[in-house]
């Protein structure tokens, strides 16, 4: 192993005054939350317990993350209303000394697997970058604003094949990895300007990646959570 998993400190950051999905976190779910079963992937993984924290400013969050036996790290509410300067957002960076690196999880997949965490850990020990991103994988066409394609044409064909279309990589927004000392600087993960394996990139399914960020997502999420567990 390249880096120590005591050196890290795993975080899953959660707050309840969405403004698309309001209370997201903590609205009934099925027959629980979204922030219960996210505690849950953590009690279930490789995450040593005392590593970890739940950083939240609502006494609700608070609440339920003792309820699992976990740790919380109460943010201030400054935090809880940032959404541009990171050092404000990850105020908990330079206030546990004696972690080098920060894992983060984002508690709205919904789908994100155990499995895919305890991989992910793994990657990030056996990696020689200071950063590590879940993305997916995409076989797809794109322009940007003005109208100008990115995605090279398939040499020999001229439809829309996306079998034959190479490969993008879309950001997952669901694991983070990077160095403590790093968002003390204004960045995370990795330092500008952002090149290969910097941070290095981990690939997940699709379907993991999914992230309630509206009602209509919300709602059939439940159905579908339902459905698949019984």
């Amino acid at each position: 192993m390249i880096k120590d998993i005591n050196d890290i400190l795993f975080v899953i950051q959660a707050r309840t005054n969405s403004e698309r999905v309001p209370n997201k976190m903590m609205r009934p779910f099925a027959d629980t939350c979204l922030f219960e079963i996210a505690l849950q992937k953590v009690l279930d993984s490789d995450i040593p317990n005392e590593n970890f924290i739940a950083s939240v400013y609502e006494q609700s969050l608070a609440d339920a993350t003792e309820k699992y036996g976990l740790k919380t790290y109460r943010r201030s509410l400054s935090s809880n209303l940032e959404e541009r300067d990171i050092r404000v957002m990850y105020e908990w960076y330079d206030k546990f000394p004696q972690y080098k690196y920060a894992i983060k999880i984002n508690p709205c997949n919904l789908f994100l697997k155990t499995e895919t965490i305890n991989s992910f850990i793994k990657q990030y020990l056996n990696s020689e970058s200071e950063g590590l991103f879940a993305v997916t994988s995409k076989q797809q066409y794109y322009w940007d604003e003005d109208g100008t394609l990115q995605t090279s044409w398939p040499e020999g064909y001229n439809i829309m094949n996306t079998k034959r279309v190479g490969t993008t990589l879309e950001a997952a927004h669901c694991l983070y990895a990077g160095k403590m000392d790093l968002i003390g600087k204004g960045m995370w993960m990795g330092k500008p300007p952002y090149t290969k394996n910097n941070p290095e990139l981990y690939i997940i399914n699709e379907f993991e990646a999914c992230d309630i960020d509206y009602e209509w997502q919300f709602d059939l999420y439940t159905s579908y959570w339902e459905k698949i567990n019984g």
